[in-house]
């Protein structure tokens, strides 16, 4: 129970894969000038990031290396990403259309969003078991939706703040985000991983 709590905990604040890894860069930039619009990303990509990790684990175990056809599994992981993003993008679309307008472009772009094709090639490479699995992957989405919503907060606060012109915009994004990162990576001694 421990090892589980620590692994989720730890996918959470430690293995922070946007601000250590720097995967899922794009919407981390470009969904957080708004916080409900920056909570709405992460809780999709959270949903993607979970169920593509799990479908990706039984896919790799149950039927890739039975095969023998574990060089095929990018392609694969690609294509069940693709088709959990379509699903998601139709239930948004009838569930909740402000969101999924909200979303625009960027909800299609989870398909291509390298978090989840990075969290599905790391559970299957780590060697985890389906519920570490599922532990891992709900903590990387936890620590995703908190590193969006964070952004998203800092950025609208500063749109209010007496920023030079030169630092407005993706430099100070970019400048924020690095900082962010410093204060995680603190978190790197209290979680062995």
């Amino acid at each position: 129970m421990k090892e589980m709590l620590l692994l989720l905990v730890g996918s959470a604040l430690v293995n922070y894969f946007v601000l250590v890894r720097f995967l899922g860069i794009c919407p981390f930039l470009g969904m957080t000038r708004q916080l409900d619009t920056a909570l709405g990303m992460g809780l999709a990509a959270s949903l993607v990031l979970v169920l593509s990790a799990m479908a990706s684990w039984l896919v790799y175990t149950y039927i890739l290396v039975p095969l023998e056809l574990e060089y095929m599994q990018i392609v694969v992981f690609i294509l069940m990403i693709a088709c959990l993003v379509q699903l998601l993008e139709m239930v948004l679309k009838k569930v909740f259309p402000q969101l999924y307008k909200a979303m625009g472009i960027y909800l299609a772009l989870i398909t291509t969003n390298c978090a989840i094709m990075g969290i599905a090639l790391l559970v299957v490479s780590s060697g985890y078991t389906f519920w570490q699995t599922t532990l891992f992957a709900v903590g990387a989405g936890l620590g995703f939706t908190l590193a969006l919503a964070m952004m998203a907060g800092i950025r609208e606060e500063l749109e209010f703040a007496d920023v030079p012109l030169a630092a407005k915009g993706t430099s100070l994004a970019l400048l924020i985000a690095g900082i962010m990162s410093m204060g995680f990576l603190g978190f790197a001694g209290l979680v062995p991983m």
